[in-house]
């Protein structure tokens, strides 16, 4: 039975606390709904885009937004396919999330399925391992050292119904804390050949989507752990072998999630708040038209615009993008920064 031993330090307690107001926020606002879509398709993006980089994925988010739009793009066959394959299993979260309460194995293995597919070989897919796997960390000169040993194959099937069985039944545990413990716990599992941290973040997704802690759907996990990956599995490491991570003091561990989350959240808060003051004005100055809202869409998502930016966005003319930010600014939904070439425009904060 997975009975995980931590405390609840003073900066959790207050982190939680936070995430709870923003999270009240966060459904109370009332945003377009073509802003509201814009959030959910960009976090869509960066979720397959993050997720996949930690695994090594190659592809920019440049490119995954592409992907997801279904147009070609140049690069490694295996890795596009990856992609493809983690945004299909988002629609999968999303599916399960509004069909279900809880989920058992079979959403597991439904998951894994689809994340991997045509990346392994077929029996291998949906399918939990049959044998050992190890865990290395790459060293500075490329040699290879053993991290971690997962629990045997054997044992695999059992802690994984346990697993579930505590996610089913958490008690009073706060859905942030069940979220980051579940998390830990599959990892520590490692149930499949590969694809144990995209399933497994998917499934922490799919929990927190279905305790309500979902925030529009627009929280993106993944962009905390992918800014800095070796602290994300320092942070999981906490014994080298299954046996030794029993009963170990998952405390550290949920200061880092927790903690992420928290970050992740106040991203949220600003990108609701901004676009929620911009479709503010856009109604009551004058309902901005297509060309203004990516132009608006794409300050939210990178926090400032250029005039040679927008020339890209829109594929206009300089002249037509300069007026274009100009007009955004006369309305008060843009604010100009700096001075001649160094010119760019962020959200305006009045």
């Amino acid at each position: 039975m997975f009975t995980p031993r931590y405390r609840i330090t003073d900066k959790v307690a207050k982190w939680l606390s936070d995430i709870a107001e923003i999270r009240a926020m966060v459904e109370s606002s009332r945003l377009l709904p073509a802003r509201e879509a814009f959030l959910r398709r960009t976090a869509i993006v960066k979720m397959a885009h993050t997720s996949t980089s930690i695994e090594g994925n190659e592809l920019d988010e440049y490119q995954v937004g592409e992907v997801a739009q279904g147009n070609k793009v140049k690069a490694d066959v295996d890795q596009v396919r990856e992609v493809q394959n983690y945004l299909e299993a988002l629609g999968k979260i999303d599916r399960i999330s509004g069909e279900k309460r809880t989920f058992g194995t079979a959403e597991v293995l439904e998951i894994h399925k689809t994340v991997i597919s045509g990346l392994v070989d077929l029996q291998k897919t949906g399918r939990f391992r049959s044998g050992p796997v190890y865990i290395v960390n790459t060293l500075p000169k490329g040699g290879e050292e053993l991290a971690y040993t997962p629990p045997t194959a054997l044992h695999v099937e059992v802690l994984v119904d346990e697993l579930l069985d505590w996610i089913r039944n958490p008690g009073e545990i706060h859905p942030v804390i069940r979220a980051g413990l579940f998390h830990y716990q599959f990892e520590s599992i490692h149930p499949f050949t590969d694809g144990n941290g995209r399933t497994g973040r998917l499934m922490t997704l799919l929990h927190l989507y279905q305790s309500g802690w979902d925030f529009k759907k627009v929280l993106v996990l993944e962009d905390f752990y992918n800014r800095d990956r070796r602290r994300y599995y320092q942070a999981l490491q906490t014994g080298e072998t299954y046996v030794a991570r029993q009963g170990a003091d998952l405390t550290d561990w949920l200061e880092y999630f927790v903690g992420g989350f928290w970050d992740e959240v106040l991203r949220v808060k600003e990108q609701i708040l901004t676009l929620k003051v911009v479709g503010e004005k856009g109604l009551t100055q004058q309902i901005l038209d297509e060309d203004e809202l990516r132009i608006v869409d794409f300050v939210v998502t990178v926090g400032r615009v250029t005039s040679s930016d927008a020339e890209d966005i829109l594929r206009v003319p300089k002249r037509t993008a300069q007026f274009k930010l100009k007009r955004l600014e006369d309305i008060g939904v843009l604010s100009k920064q700096g001075a001649g070439p160094a010119t760019y425009y962020v959200i305006s904060k009045v």
